[in-house]
């Protein structure tokens, strides 16, 4: 069970940044595609099963965050990933400058959490 679930939090976590990455890609190029409504329900979607996968890991292994330290890293990254991706996507009067700014550091931050997850180290050069 453990290893199916893993596969299918890490397909999840994936499709969530192919997502992100698309449609950032989408609005920085002023298609209209960016506001079809399934380019805006089915990220939700694959957010929902990425963090249910993760809580049901989270049980499974026995680990949990603010007792192992690589997992309150992730968390921490996920809240980053989340705020800096509703200011990169997200409706409001930001200018294209700070969009592009949060758009880079959202899948900067999702990198860090991802080699977090591969390491299991919240410090990944010391």
């Amino acid at each position: 069970m453990h290893s199916t679930l893993y596969i299918f939090h890490a397909l999840a976590a994936y499709l969530s940044i192919g997502l992100f990455v698309a449609r950032g890609f989408l609005m920085f190029n002023g298609s209209e595609w960016f506001y079809h409504r399934a380019l805006r329900a089915i990220p939700s979607a694959v957010d929902t099963v990425l963090l249910v996968s993760a809580l049901a890991l989270m049980f499974v292994v026995q680990q949990y965050p603010f007792v192992d330290h690589w997992l309150t890293a992730k968390v921490i990254g996920l809240v980053g990933y989340i705020v800096l991706g509703a200011i990169a996507l997200g409706s409001g009067e930001r200018g294209r400058n700070i969009r592009a700014k949060a758009y880079l550091g959202a899948i900067l931050v999702f990198g860090y959490v991802l080699l977090v997850s591969i390491t299991r180290q919240p410090l990944l050069f010391l």
